[in-house]
C-alpha cells in the first residue's frame, strides 16, 4: 500500500504599510495655521518615495480642500479605528498629525503622568484625548507597532502611560508647568514668522462657539458643551464625565507597548508653525524631513531621529524639545520600516 501524505501550506499575509495623515489649518478662525497641510503633503511623498507605501494605503484628512475627507473628530476617530482594525500581525502602521494641541486638567480624582489631558484638536473642536490614543494603540495586533508623529503643542505624552525615552514631560517634583496663557503666541526673528500650535482655552471656546453657533460656552462647561454639540460622537471620556456612559476603569496588562510617539515638543511646550519666504511648515515636521534626507536612504532608529531633530532645532534657536515615547526595544528600532 502506498501512503500519500498531503502537506498543508499555510500562507502568511504579506506585510502591508498603512498610514493616516491629518493636517488641519483651521482656515477662517482665530486659530488659523498655515503649515499643517503642507506637512502632510510632504510626509505623504516621503512615505511613498522613501518607505514604499502604496497610495491606496494612505488616508489623508485635510481641511483646506472640501473634496477631501474633513478632519473632524468623528472622521479622525473612524480613520484611526479602521487603520488599526484592518491591520494584521507584521503590518507597519503610521500616523502623522499636524495641527493644534490643547491641555485640559484631568477630572477630579484622576491621575495622569503629565498632570493634564493632552488633546489634539480636530477642525470641529471635537477633541481627541491622550486616553483615546492609548485605547487605539492597545488594539494594535501582536507583532505589529504603530508610529505616531505629532507636530502639535503639548504633544509629549500624547499616548497615555507610554515610557518616556527622550523628554521631560512626565511629572517631576518641583517642576512648574506653564499654562497656555503664559506662552508667547507669536515670534518674529530674522524674517521668520513663527506662530505656535497651542490653542488657549479662550481661543478654543471661541472656535467652538463659531462651530456650534452656541454662545453660552464657558471654561467650566467645556466638556458639557462638547457633549451637547457632538453627542455620541464626542470623546468617550467626555461622555463618561457627563454621565452618558458608565465609567469603566480597565487594568490593561501590556506585554509589549506597541505605540511609538515622536512628539514635536514637551507637554508644557509649544510647537512652531513657521512662515518664511512664501513657505509654511511645522518646525518639527521640517526637521524630520531634513534629518531623513541627510541619511541618504539609510535606516535611522527612532532614538537617532529624535536626537538629530532636537540638535537641529536647538541650532536653529527653536525652544521646543521633541520627545520619544515607546518601549526600550522600539527606541532602537528603525523609524517606520
Amino acid at each position: 500500500m502506498i501512503r500519500r501524505f498531503t502537506t498543508q501550506i499555510i500562507k502568511s499575509s504579506p506585510m502591508v504599510k498603512k498610514a493616516v495623515l491629518i493636517g488641519i489649518n483651521y482656515p477662517g478662525t482665530e486659530g488659523e495655521l498655515r503649515g499643517c497641510v503642507n506637512d502632510v503633503k510632504r510626509m505623504h511623498r516621503c512615505l511613498v518615495d522613501r518607505f514604499g507605501f502604496s497610495e491606496e494605503n494612505i488616508t489623508e484628512l485635510i481641511d483646506t480642500d472640501k473634496s477631501k475627507i474633513q478632519p473632524t473628530g468623528k472622521n479622525i476617530r473612524q480613520a484611526l479605528s479602521e487603520l488599526v482594525g484592518s491591520a494584521n500581525p507584521g503590518d507597519v502602521l503610521f500616523v502623522h498629525y499636524s495641527g493644534h494641541g490643547v491641555r485640559l486638567p484631568p477630572e477630579t480624582g484622576e491621575d495622569d503622568d503629565t498632570g493634564f489631558d493632552e488633546c489634539i484638536v480636530p477642525c470641529d473642536m471635537n477633541n481627541i484625548t491622550d486616553d483615546e490614543i492609548r485605547e487605539i494603540v492597545d488594539k494594535v495586533p501582536e507583532d505589529c507597532s504603530i508610529t505616531i508623529v505629532s507636530d502639535s503643542c503639548h504633544s509629549g505624552g500624547l499616548i497615555d502611560a507610554t515610557k518616556e525615552q527622550i523628554g521631560e514631560s512626565t511629572k517631576k517634583a518641583g517642576k512648574a508647568v506653564k499654562t497656555t496663557e503664559e506662552i508667547e503666541q507669536e515670534e518674529r526673528r530674522n524674517g521668520v514668522h513663527v506662530v505656535n500650535r497651542s490653542l488657549s482655552l479662550e481661543s478654543m471656546i471661541n472656535m467652538l462657539k463659531q462651530e456650534t453657533g452656541k454662545d453660552d460656552i464657558e471654561v467650566g462647561s467645556i466638556r458639557r458643551s462638547l457633549l451637547h454639540a457632538f453627542g455620541e460622537d464626542a470623546s468617550p471620556k467626555v461622555q463618561e464625565t457627563e454621565g452618558l456612559k458608565a465609567v469603566t476603569k480597565k487594568q490593561v496588562v501590556r506585554k509589549k507597548d506597541k505605540g511609538i510617539l515622536l512628539s514635536g515638543c514637551q507637554t508644557d511646550q509649544t510647537s512652531g508653525d513657521v512662515r518664511t519666504k512664501g513657505q509654511a511648515y511645522g518646525a518639527f515636521s521640517d526637521a524630520i524631513q531634513i534629518i531623513l534626507d541627510e541619511t541618504k536612504g539609510k535606516k535611522i532608529t527612532n532614538k537617532e531621529l529624535v536626537l538629530g531633530v532636537r540638535e537641529l532645532l536647538e541650532y536653529e534657536c527653536y525652544p521646543q524639545q521633541p520627545g520619544l515615547y515607546c518601549s526600550d526595544s522600539n527606541a532602537d528600532a528603525p523609524f517606520i520600516c
